[in-house]
């Protein structure tokens, strides 16, 4: 393989972790080009997301906070009302006294797109309209096959293809994401009767649902809801106005406002399924590895998918930068990495099943009072990632 070869990465997939895959591995100096299956930056529109000030921390060791704070709007603190709508809990939210490291809520498309700007505005290359196909991994490098009948050559290839990954697919036949037990709604309201002002997000723990919602700046109202139910069918729309009408006589057994939000939302309602990827599934086999949903994705009930896929990108990049080597560098990747999101993987998908305390709607709900000292030295650019013993697993 060539000096060139060497240090060129193809990364499949457009999306959150990929495209900061991207940022971190160009950082890093490595030659990058990212393959994204849809035509544009804005998949998934109808779903929005909260980073955490763990997810904020990473991008800014990626040097991506300025162009990501640009969209969306800061969460400081959050309550937790009960059914009757009684007060449980009204707290700071992440790290609220530093600017760049509390909590956002944006859409996913917002976030897609704000990362791909920043990759464009730093040179680096993103193919839209690029599904990827078959890989091969050989001794002189991988090759990456698309529908179009085109390929590229690297040295590398990071599977980001979220969370029906072709590439893990490809590495791991017969893998597969599990339903977590809940179907998760998404939705917007324009004028929400009794909604809080903006900087708050509320969770309302109901008997059957968990709600949650913020307010934005200019008076648009995000909501959810996770339900307990059977999975949505194969191939069942993700956007579909009737879903409301499914969910409105859930939340009218408990207080307002979860029934009077959803009741005024405008435009139709997305609905989801709860999924996680079972523990222990392999990351890395040859030059191939993945990071994100694709190695990792759990419930949303934790809030923490997105900010996990940002660590990932940093600790990646310095594993590939500071080590000797793929095989080492994966190595060193997967063994910093699985035990956390593996644990986030069994939190959050016992909150969607049940068996955890209920009036824990998530992480977000008992943030530190301090930073995870070891994740911040695990995250800066500037200190070495070491390859851990085989004792820390």
């Amino acid at each position: 393989m060539s000096g060139t070869d060497a240090t060129r990465v193809l990364v499949a997939g457009g999306g959150i972790a990929g495209t900061a895959a991207a940022l971190g591995l160009h950082k890093a100096g490595y030659d990058v080009t990212v393959y994204e299956a849809h035509p544009d930056t804005a998949e998934d529109t109808g779903a929005f997301l909260t980073l955490a000030s763990n997810g904020m921390r990473a991008l800014a060791e990626l040097d991506a906070t300025d162009a990501v704070t640009a969209v969306g709007f800061p969460l400081t603190s959050l309550r937790l009302l009960d059914s009757d709508g009684t007060e449980l809990t009204h707290a700071p939210l992440g790290e609220v006294t530093e600017p760049g490291l509390q909590y956002r809520c944006l859409r996913r498309g917002e976030l897609n797109a704000a990362l791909q700007g920043e990759a464009a505005r730093r040179g680096i290359r993103v193919r839209h309209g690029a599904r990827l196909v078959a890989v091969t991994d050989g001794p002189h490098g991988v090759t990456a096959r698309f529908a179009d009948g085109g390929t590229a050559h690297a040295g590398l290839l990071v599977g980001a293809d979220g969370l029906n990954s072709t590439v893990r697919r490809l590495l791991t036949p017969g893998v597969r994401p599990l339903y977590a037990g809940q179907r998760i709604f998404y939705g917007y309201t324009g004028t929400a009767p009794g909604a809080d002002g903006t900087g708050v997000i509320t969770f309302v723990r109901g008997g059957g649902t968990t709600f949650g919602y913020a307010v934005s700046p200019a008076g648009l109202t995000y909501w959810f809801a996770r339900v307990s139910t059977r999975p949505l069918p194969a191939g069942g729309a993700a956007h579909s106005a009737p879903w409301r009408e499914d969910l409105l006589p859930l939340l009218r057994k408990d207080c307002p406002p979860a029934a009077d939000i959803v009741a005024a939302s405008q435009g139709p309602v997305m609905v989801t399924n709860a999924t996680e990827m079972p523990l222990g599934a392999v990351w890395h086999r040859g030059r191939t590895v993945l990071i994100g949903d694709a190695a990792h994705a759990a419930s949303p009930a934790t809030g923490q998918g997105a900010s996990m896929a940002l660590e990932d990108a940093v600790v990646l990049a310095k594993a590939l930068r500071d080590l000797p080597g793929a095989p080492a560098a994966f190595a060193a990747y997967e063994r910093h990495r699985r035990a956390r999101v593996e644990h986030n993987i069994t939190v959050s998908g016992g909150i969607s099943r049940g068996s955890r305390d209920t009036s824990r709607p998530g992480l977000v709900v008992a943030p530190p009072a301090e930073p995870d000292e070891a994740l911040v030295r695990q995250l800066a650019w500037d200190s070495p990632l070491a390859a851990p013993a085989p004792e820390e697993d």
